[in-house]
């Protein structure tokens, strides 16, 4: 169970008393004492209160982080960043590939031939080239189909619906043992460069109304492309999970959670993950089958959200509490149920009581399908002021703390607590806008970033936590390049690019280049004291070299509504927070560098593009990463960011908290807690228990 910091506070054991602002709790010792049932509860502490507890709705962290322990997916990641099963217990993914019969590129090759030709053909072609289609396990042929599809076209202020009549010729479907990106280009070989690439839509596509003959071709090509990819992911699920009211969770409940992503009357910002999804099927009660429309990656970790009960949000369970509320049915979606306040899912705790802005109360599932956890129960209080977070945490009220930077050097010496630390998933920093001189300049770029010493600004502004950063991936991943070394901190070296680039200093002192000074303004959003100081650092650093820099500090919303969104801004400063999955389509592929994307520096590189499709199409973790590689390379050439750091972590835990490990053979082992090889000190939540005293711990 990923969880970060995790709660449990129980009224009958712990008095509330609001005063002066914040939430007096006895200390541990006097919680204990005559009370060994705190040791069997875990508090944190937020600083926000959750939104709603209901996976498929919720976008804010701490409900993320309470329904990740309510809520079971099929799958998650282990210790080393692989895939395992929860709800799922084992998986397959493979494909199947179609094509449509080209007669005229088959004739052009083997003469007049029919499908039932064609296939025995490309059947034996496939076994005299052996081990290299071994993956290819069986060639049929589809006989030709007719259907109609109504399609809108047209600019949004004058759209139309077009009815398009097809009668598609017969296709050859190949089923394959694993997802092949590069099939057709491997059968283009035997079949002739030109097969797919010559096969013409059109004339099997008729129209209700004139189209030109573009019009007509460009719709035909998307109702009948010339080659189909349809990776299949196949579920097994556990047959002893269960719902925290004792309900079985079978197929139908992952089928109904997709259907409710889908259906947007919800609203679900879980859209995007399930949009390449051509189809959801529960075989039997325990098998689900996901057919996608297109290659997509990244497609067995969206697998991970948590699982919602049919029988508890089906139409019929939602009209009745429409109608017991007064509200017309038609008019009540999931966003409008109290199940959204009570939620109940498959995880290993059960929901217990919500009061906003004060605390969350779980209480463990005694028939968690993995065996119920240590702890009894698991709150969340609210507390928004750090420094409050900070004194309950010495006084024991709370279980954990996360370290700000400046307190990293003091607090983990402390003999009370066991410090963990790690990398985190993200990185700050400077943007420049490449549609604008003279960043579109790549050596005024990487000479703007030479001119930065981010080591400084580590050691200063972070306090030492912090490490550098060369590129676009989450850096404890074999998807980052350690190969690519950070820019050098070298102005002088800055000062002799700049001068290829054109650049001389003038009169005053500043860099000229055809009459024009080399000046922009450097902008960050304001109340985050780290870009700040970091805009302070930027402009005196390229002052020194002769670079005039404005800065400006503007409010979130019109920082990112105004200048970022509209693309209005010369540089910036920004970070991004990532997943572990290495799908970067949406900030770097040029398609996504419109006005309100995310690609708003306006990075434009054809092998990059390639590459990026390529990731997010790739099943092949090794090929995968390979191509992330050279894609880190390309990007840090180009620098069109300076890549500054990455934040390190640092949280606390009283030492008395530990591993108990309950052995089939009713024996106990105590273990300290020890992070994954990312820094994930939570992975074996489960197993935590609280000592009333600090352990011996076994290693």
């Amino acid at each position: 169970m990923n969880i970060r910091r995790v709660l449990i506070f129980a009224p009958t054991l712990i008095s509330l008393v609001l005063l002066s602002s914040f939430f007096w709790v006895p200390s541990y010792d006097a919680q204990t004492r005559g009370n060994p049932g705190r040791l069997r509860q875990f508090i944190t502490a937020a600083g926000g209160d959750a939104n709603l507890l209901n996976p498929v709705l919720a976008a804010d962290s701490s409900s993320g982080q309470i329904n990740g322990l309510i809520f079971e997916g099929l799958l998650d990641y282990d210790e080393n960043l692989n895939f395992r099963g929860r709800v799922a217990e084992s998986w397959r993914i493979y494909e199947q590939a179609y094509f449509h019969l080209n007669d005229k590129a088959a004739t052009a090759r083997w003469g007049r031939v029919d499908g039932t030709t064609l296939v025995a053909k490309l059947s034996e072609s496939l076994r005299q080239e052996g081990a290299a289609w071994d993956h290819v396990k069986d060639i049929a042929l589809l006989p030709p189909e007719s259907s109609t599809q109504t399609v809108t076209i047209g600019a949004p202020s004058a759209q139309k619906q077009v009815t398009l009549r097809i009668q598609a010729p017969a296709r050859i479907r190949l089923t394959l043992d694993r997802v092949d990106q590069l099939l057709f280009d491997h059968l283009a070989v035997l079949l002739g460069p030109e097969y797919f690439s010559s096969f013409d839509p059109a004339p099997y596509v008729t129209p209700d109304a004139p189209l030109s003959s573009d019009s007509h071709l460009e719709l035909a090509r998307q109702v009948l492309p010339a080659t189909v990819h349809n990776p299949v992911i196949e579920f097994h699920l556990r047959p002893n999970v269960r719902f925290h009211d004792g309900h079985a969770l079978t197929a139908a409940d992952v089928l109904f959670t997709y259907n409710t992503i889908m259906n947007p009357r919800n609203i679900s910002p879980r859209i995007p993950d399930f949009e390449p999804v051509q189809s959801v099927a529960a075989i039997d009660p325990l098998t689900v089958r996901i057919v996608y429309k297109r290659l997509y990656s990244p497609a067995l970790g969206t697998w991970a959200m948590g699982i919602l009960p049919a029988h508890l949000l089906d139409d019929a369970h939602l009209q009745t509490e429409a109608t017991a509320k007064g509200l017309k049915p038609g008019e009540f979606t999931l966003r409008k149920s109290d199940f959204n306040r009570h939620p109940v899912g498959s995880g290993p705790f059960v929901f217990e009581e919500w009061q906003s802005d004060r605390y969350l109360r779980l209480r463990r599932f005694e028939d968690y399908w993995e065996g119920a956890p240590n702890y009894h129960q698991y709150a969340m209080r609210i507390i928004p002021d750090p420094l409050t977070q900070e004194m309950e945490f010495y006084a024991g009220t709370v279980d954990d703390y996360n370290v700000l930077p400046h307190q990293v050097a003091r607090l983990s010496r402390d003999e009370r607590f066991h410090p963990f630390s790690g990398t985190a998933l993200g990185y700050s920093y400077i943007g420049y806008n490449l549609r604008r001189p003279p960043f579109d300049d790549p050596r005024v770029r990487r000479a703007l970033g030479m001119a930065i010493d981010t080591n400084q600004i580590i050691k200063y502004v972070l306090y030492g936590q912090g490490e550098r950063i060369t590129g676009p991936f989450p850096k404890q991943t074999d998807y980052y390049n350690h190969d690519v070394k950070p820019l050098p901190y070298d102005p002088q070296g800055a000062l002799k690019l700049l001068a290829e680039a054109g650049w001389q200093p003038g009169p005053d002192g500043v860099l000229q280049k055809n009459g024009r000074r080399l000046a922009f303004t450097l902008i960050t959003n304001n109340g985050n004291p780290e870009r700040k100081a970091i805009l302070a650092v930027a402009q005196d650093a390229w002052k020194q070299i002769g670079v005039e820099v404005n800065t400006d500090l503007l409010e979130w919303s019109v920082f990112v509504e105004k200048r970022v969104n509209q693309l209005d801004f010369d540089a910036l400063i920004l970070g991004w927070s990532m997943g572990f999955d290495p799908d970067l389509y949406q900030i770097w592929h040029s398609s996504q560098s419109g006005p309100f994307q995310l690609n708003f520096v306006g990075f434009k590189n054809a092998e990059a593009d390639d590459l990026i499709l390529k990731i997010r199409q790739e099943y092949d973790h090794r090929q995968q990463v390979a191509y992330c590689h050279r894609l880190h390379e390309i990007i840090a050439e180009a620098q069109p960011y300076t890549f500054l750091y990455v934040k390190r972590w640092t949280a606390l835990l009283d030492k008395r908290i530990v591993r108990q490990i309950n052995l089939p053979d009713g024996r106990v082992e105590i273990k300290p807690i020890t992070p994954t090889k990312t820094g994930n000190y939570t992975y074996y939540f489960n197993q935590w228990i609280k000592l009333s005293h600090s352990p011996e711990a076994t290693p």
